[in-house]
């Protein structure tokens, strides 16, 4: 019985740092192992023609294709409100009655929506309901008796997707004539229309469940994730659908995924070995290692393989290997041509976030989430030490400058700069960072914080982002910690690879950087543009304003 077993469903237990722990906010999450128990949807623009100011439902026009769009949904299951900001109330432009007339005629044309969540006010008002901000969608996910991280919001404009994005929500914009294209190019999931926007969430949901659940009993499973920390523990969710549905779990990673490999749930045994196909600056291929690799594997025993890969990545070379140790069942992604080699050969379309993408794998395979199980990150809480008891109480902000990938890192000029602001601004900042790092850490953290250059292990580091009440950070490893503890993400995102697939997953976060930056999917290691501009151009008052749209104050609070 491995460690973090004494629930059957290990992953529910208190023994585990789940971001639903965090952003619950008292609402009940349901028993299904889905993606989504709503969808929101903006509705000028989104679900009726843009009348700007408009209180006479004669003016009511459906965009095409809604009504079936939407019963698409209704016929789901999911639960429908609206989420839309009004300010025409605010300036007198019609009336509450007159708004209300409209809604009337939107649900007399579109069917019932379970509920409509209005923002009255302007923007000089300062509510924390008017999109961008989190309010509207963190009140119908009460509302509806979810939680924001199991809603998706449909939007035509950028104030939409980040209103979805600081909740911890999942934001589609679908673009219209007045969509800038600086918000087509910053968002994570971009849909032609209303109607397609419905058909992927539709798809999404379903591509996570088994079509055929496994009937054989599966004794041992081998599963594969051989790339960095922040590629396994995106990874975890995939990982805990298959040990939901297997005796025991062996994990093969590499040397730079191992410290994250030991932080997941579900795993009973580690195998650590470098794959010259998978590792960014890897060694001759050495026959008499894939031999003795292909042995290791074979003397695990697996009923069946579940290989986890990115993207560009190619699961072939393993998956010969595999077929050498005797794996009779073998299941990967991959868009070459497998031969004999793969049983079940899995396609996800480009754009899906890695959590989803490598849970449709595991379904695809046979396996899901258990119920009650969300599909989040999640740590084992007996894998992660106390915090160092000198940092003081929790409520600090994280800010993590580097990346093991120069290309994704804060240019160190600009998060020394950022961490005077967020001191001004009255937050205590802890500057975390590997041992090749600590002379940047300290730079940085010159400028009015404390500096943890040097000072933990993954673990360790796990440990000071629970604690926290944001993270400030990159693409990187410990973007995916805070997600995994359910922190907030103030996320300094470099465009080389997709935001969609990589960014923060199912937790609070705001999105900064120049999204549209010439480095743009180009999966650089090093940036390939001088200055850097993706990130160099970042101004810390928008950082100090992300962490107030994020609610956390400088107080420490949250």
């Amino acid at each position: 019985m491995r460690q973090d077993q004494e629930d059957p469903y290990q992953r529910r237990s208190a023994q585990v740092y789940a971001a639903a722990d965090r952003a619950g906010s008292g609402s009940v999450a349901s028993p299904r192992a889905v993606l989504y128990d709503a969808v929101l949807l903006d509705r000028d623009g989104t679900l009726i023609e843009d009348v700007p100011y408009n209180g006479d439902p004669e003016k009511v026009r459906p965009v095409p294709g809604a009504r079936a769009a939407l019963d698409r949904l209704r016929a789901a299951g999911l639960r429908l409100a609206v989420v839309t900001n009004q300010s025409g109330l605010a300036r007198g432009y019609f009336t509450g009655e007159q708004m209300r007339a409209v809604h009337a005629r939107v649900e007399e044309l579109l069917g019932r929506f379970d509920a409509w969540l209005v923002c009255p006010h302007d923007d000089a008002d300062g509510c924390d309901c008017r999109k961008p901000a989190p309010g509207l969608v963190y009140a119908a996910a009460r509302e509806l008796g979810t939680t924001p991280s199991r809603c998706v919001l449909v939007g035509d404009i950028g104030r939409d997707v980040g209103a979805a994005m600081a909740a911890g929500a999942a934001g589609v914009l679908v673009p219209t004539p007045v969509t800038r294209p600086e918000e087509v190019v910053a968002a994570g999931w971009v849909a032609t229309d209303l109607p397609a926007a419905v058909a992927e969430i539709l798809r999404r949901q379903q591509a996570v469940q088994p079509s055929t659940p496994t009937t054989e009993p599966v004794r041992t499973a081998l599963v594969v994730r051989s790339d960095s920390a922040g590629d396994v523990l995106v990874t975890g969710p995939a990982i805990r659908a298959v040990a939901a549905g297997a005796e025991r779990v062996v994990l093969l990673c590499g040397p730079r995924g191992r410290a994250a490999a030991d932080l997941l749930p579900g795993v009973d045994e580690i195998i650590e070995h470098p794959l010259p196909w998978i590792d960014p600056a890897p060694g001759p291929v050495d026959p008499e290692a894939m031999r003795s690799l292909s042995a290791r594997l074979g003397a695990v025993g697996a009923d069946q393989a579940v290989v986890f890969t990115s993207f560009h990545q190619s699961a072939l070379p393993l998956a010969l290997l595999l077929r050498m140790a005797g794996v009779h069942r073998i299941a990967a992604i991959s868009d070459d041509y497998p031969g004999s080699l793969l049983d079940i050969r899995h396609r996800v379309p480009v754009g899906v976030p890695e959590p989803e993408r490598a849970l449709s794998l595991a379904a695809a395979a046979g396996h899901r989430l258990p119920h009650g199980d969300e599909p989040v990150l999640r740590l084992r809480r007996d894998a992660v030490p106390p915090r160092p008891a000198d940092l003081g109480d929790p409520g600090y902000v994280v800010l993590h400058p580097g990346s093991a990938a120069s290309s994704r890192a804060c240019p160190p000029e600009v998060a020394t700069r950022i961490v005077g602001a967020l001191a001004d601004a009255g937050h205590r900042v802890l500057v975390t960072g590997g041992p090749d790092e600590r002379a940047v850490t300290a730079r940085v953290a010159a400028a009015g914080g404390t500096d943890l250059g040097g000072r933990t292990d993954l673990a360790g580091l796990a440990a000071i982002v629970a604690d926290a009440s944001a993270v400030v950070v990159g693409n990187t490893g410990p973007a995916h910690l805070a997600a995994a503890a359910g922190v907030p993400v103030v996320s300094l995102f470099a465009p080389t690879v997709p935001f969609g697939q990589w960014g923060p997953y199912r937790v609070p976060t705001v999105r900064l950087g120049d999204a549209a930056a010439p480095c743009r999917d180009t999966r650089a290691a090093s940036c390939p543009v001088p200055g850097h501009p993706c990130l160099s151009g970042v101004d810390p008052g928008d950082v100090v304003d992300a962490l107030q749209t994020l609610a956390v104050s400088g107080g420490g609070g949250r």
